[in-house]
């Protein structure tokens, strides 16, 4: 190539990076400005709220807001109640994933296909669907207002998305080095254990957390099936605080920022496996 065939192309390649640049630039600033609303909401004054135009920079000297909303809401046993049931979901749904996941992508038997249907399908069911039976159920086996009951609530809804999460996954996997681990005289769990599950350990992370994002978020559930508000989750608790009269929209919106950052921080913590772990699985 010539020096000005290659010095044509630098403008074009510049424009390129800019172009994509700026609208990544543009991707992330769109994702962040709910987030960044919500700290300039809470970090205002009540008269301030009703202004315009609105403040567009949070005010320091509000900083205050997030202490009294400790010192004067639950909110820590509400993040602790949802950190429970977002880690025990996670945890059963990856439990009775790998399995299933493992079953569908190595075994072949009848019914395989439409199992494997039927777990797309409960996808396309709304979660008020499901609330009548689950209350009988759980106002029988003494499941009601309890954190076990979200838990598995939480885990039925979730655990078809982490199914084929992880056997999209496993079907990449080589099976001859699971049947050198089967020569060996490993056994089918060993060879899950010992070979599979490290070789998939960025779906595992995936799937883990999903399943923690989405019953982190939870909602639905979380109202109809506890009313101790003991036992009540961040987004139930949040929740209780729009009045008919009066809603205190920065104590709200502080609220509202503190329940939003563990989601944030955790996906900053393993966004490297979340990203190998669902894109790995669709390269064959």
């Amino acid at each position: 190539m010539s020096l000005q065939s290659s010095a044509a192309l630098r403008p074009r390649r510049l424009a390129r990076w800019v172009v994509l640049y700026t609208l990544v630039a543009a991707a992330i600033g769109f994702a962040a400005l709910p987030v960044y609303w919500m700290l300039v909401t809470a970090m205002q004054r009540g008269p301030d709220l009703y202004v315009w135009p609105p403040h567009r920079l949070p005010n320091p000297h509000e900083l205050g807001v997030f202490y009294r909303l400790f010192t004067t809401q639950p909110i820590g046993r509400w993040l602790l109640n949802s950190a429970i049931v977002g880690c025990g979901t996670a945890s059963l749904s990856v439990a009775l994933s790998v399995l299933g996941a493992y079953s569908l992508s190595r075994f072949r038997y009848r019914g395989r296909t439409a199992f494997s249907f039927l777990l797309l399908l409960t996808q396309m069911l709304p979660s008020t669907v499901l609330i009548v039976p689950l209350f009988i159920v759980f106002k029988e086996t003494h499941l009601l207002n309890t954190r076990l009951g979200l838990v598995i609530a939480d885990t039925a809804v979730i655990a078809p998305i982490t199914v084929w999460i992880l056997k999209t996954f496993f079907d990449t996997i080589p099976t001859e080095i699971e049947e050198a681990g089967l020569m060996d005289g490993c056994s089918r769990l060993d060879v899950l254990r010992r070979i599979t599950l490290p070789l998939s350990a960025p779906a595992v992370v995936a799937a883990f957390a999903i399943g923690f994002f989405e019953a982190w978020n939870e909602f639905v559930f979380a109202l109809t099936f506890v009313s101790d508000q003991s036992l009540w989750v961040t987004s139930v608790g949040l929740a209780s605080w729009i009045g008919y009269l009066t809603t205190p929209v920065e104590i709200m919106m502080s609220g509202a920022v503190i329940f939003t950052l563990p989601s944030i921080l955790l996906f900053l913590a393993l966004q490297r496996q979340l990203i190998s772990g669902l894109v790995a699985g669709g390269i064959r």
